[in-house]
């Protein structure tokens, strides 16, 4: 008596056709350096506009530390600059200090005036 033994390929197995579509690419490495770089930059501008609005109270400063918390893109940062310089304009000198640092790293990860593009575009 011979048994068939069934053979099937594991459940996460996707098969060389389907792959392509839901696993992603490991890309070359100058991609995953940029990919880096790019997270490394919106970290950086994520921590300057917290520091900026640390010392803000009362409502306005909560509802600035929370939008800034969940800012996942440089873009939602992009989009509350205005809101943050603003109540930033209202503070003591100490915010003259926190204004032009928040300017600095704006004007690094934003070059050409905030013209936004796609990460990984080039001119």
């Amino acid at each position: 008596m011979t048994t068939a033994i069934q053979t099937r390929p594991p459940r996460q197995y996707f098969g060389a056709n389907l792959a392509g579509t839901v696993l992603p690419e490991p890309g070359l490495p100058q991609d995953r350096h940029a990919r880096i770089a790019a997270r490394r930059t919106f970290v950086d501008l994520k921590q300057q506009f917290m520091a900026a609005i640390e010392s803000l109270d009362g409502m306005r400063g909560d509802w600035l530390r929370h939008q800034v918390r969940q800012s996942h893109e440089p873009v939602d940062l992009w989009m509350l600059r205005g809101a943050v310089f603003a109540a930033l304009e209202s503070q003591e000198d100490d915010s003259r200090r926190s204004r032009n640092n928040l300017t600095r790293v704006l004007d690094s990860a934003f070059p050409d005036n905030g013209t936004l593009r796609a990460w990984g575009t080039r001119l």
